[in-house]
């Protein structure tokens, strides 16, 4: 599982360093071989593929006959990307997904579970503070959790 934010730096090619801590679980878990796509929130989806594959089966098995899950489809599988971390556990993030989420040299990589979110830093910042002042703790989906 893949948790907490890192703040890291994009180098000049556009690569993004995984953090150590997860190096070695990818090495195992899917050869170093990682599917990047954008995401619905001006984000970079970063799945290993494994994790990827389920996701394209369940986009696939939608119906694109509702509009809203061909736009979905479109952006996911349409922007999705077949990336391998090098010797240094670097990933070189395709030039037009860095333009599509206005990717800058400072970028937020937050694990979230079976991916990670690749954020530029800033937006972020002002997102994670937006959304967290969002959240209602009321909705039904949420009873049954302590925390």
């Amino acid at each position: 599982m893949f948790r907490g934010v890192s703040t890291l730096n994009l180098d000049g090619k556009g690569r993004l360093a995984i953090p150590t801590k997860y190096r070695d679980e990818l090495k195992t878990s899917c050869a170093s071989t990682l599917v990047v796509t954008a995401g619905v929130d001006r984000c970079i989806l970063i799945y290993p593929e494994p994790a990827w594959n389920t996701v394209e089966r369940d986009l696939d098995g939608l119906s694109s006959q509702n509009p809203n899950v061909r736009k979905l489809q479109r952006l996911m599988t349409g922007y999705a990307s077949d990336v391998v971390m090098d010797g240094q556990g670097r990933i070189l993030l395709p030039p037009a997904l860095r333009k599509h989420v206005n990717l800058e040299k400072a970028v937020a990589l937050v694990g979230q579970g079976k991916k990670f979110e690749l954020w530029s830093e800033s937006a972020w910042n002002a997102q994670w503070l937006d959304d967290a002042e969002q959240i209602e703790l009321s909705d039904p989906v949420f009873e049954n959790l302590s925390f």
